[in-house]
């Protein structure tokens, strides 16, 4: 997990359960009014306007968390947090992951999204940082690694929209990862969301080796 995606998720959890306890009664009536966990975290991410990983954290509050100390504690985090942080979730409601999905690149169907970001970045996909090629040619290439298991490329996807590439080489026992966002998605927290979803993703992929992350486009 990278800095900033630790630190984000430091923050919606700290912010969600703060929240949480300022409406502790609308809280509690939430959850006993729920048919099982999964639709009370839903209705309290809903009555909240936090995230899904928010929601849980308040389903998992320690009865602590509920004194004068545990409270000021929290909000001592937060207020640190904030200030590492400067966009709010409001800001870049992307960024929690709740409704980005990652799925594989398609050479025929995503020739287009590659395009796109060929012709802003002007480098290979290997990211090598050299000129790219025909794109064609990186397109096969960039197949061909994942085939052979040196590479991952996925497509972000929300609500069917396609909003950006994370790509994934394995360069010297590592993952280097690559975010690349559409600029008209940019500024909205898809960056952070595609950070989270490809933790799993390249774990799955390259079991126990270092994710390092390259992209300087990932807080988009």
């Amino acid at each position: 997990m990278t800095d900033l995606d630790l630190a984000t998720t430091r923050r919606d959890i700290t912010d969600a359960l703060l929240t949480a306890l300022e409406r502790r009664h609308e809280v509690l009536d939430t959850i006993v009014e729920a048919d099982d966990r999964d639709s009370a975290a839903a209705a309290i991410a809903q009555l909240l306007g936090k995230s899904q990983l928010g929601a849980e954290a308040v389903l998992n509050m320690s009865l602590h968390q509920l004194t004068k100390a545990g409270r000021r504690k929290n909000q001592s985090e937060l207020d640190d947090l904030n200030h590492e942080i400067t966009f709010t979730l409001a800001e870049r409601p992307a960024s929690s992951g709740d409704t980005l999905n990652l799925r594989p690149f398609s050479a025929t169907d995503d020739s287009d999204l590659f395009t796109e970001r060929t012709a802003e970045q002007g480098v290979a996909g290997d990211g090598s940082g050299a000129p790219a090629g025909e794109i064609s040619d990186e397109i096969a290439q960039g197949v061909g690694r994942v085939d052979n298991e040196d590479a991952v490329w996925l497509v972000a996807v929300e609500n069917n929209d396609k909003v950006g590439i994370v790509f994934g080489e394995l360069v010297r026992g590592e993952v280097d990862v690559r975010i690349w966002i559409r600029p008209e998605s940019r500024k909205k927290g898809y960056g952070v969301a595609a950070l989270r979803r490809c933790r799993s993703e390249m774990a799955a992929y390259f079991p126990g080796v270092p994710m390092v992350v390259r992209a300087p486009g990932a807080t988009a």
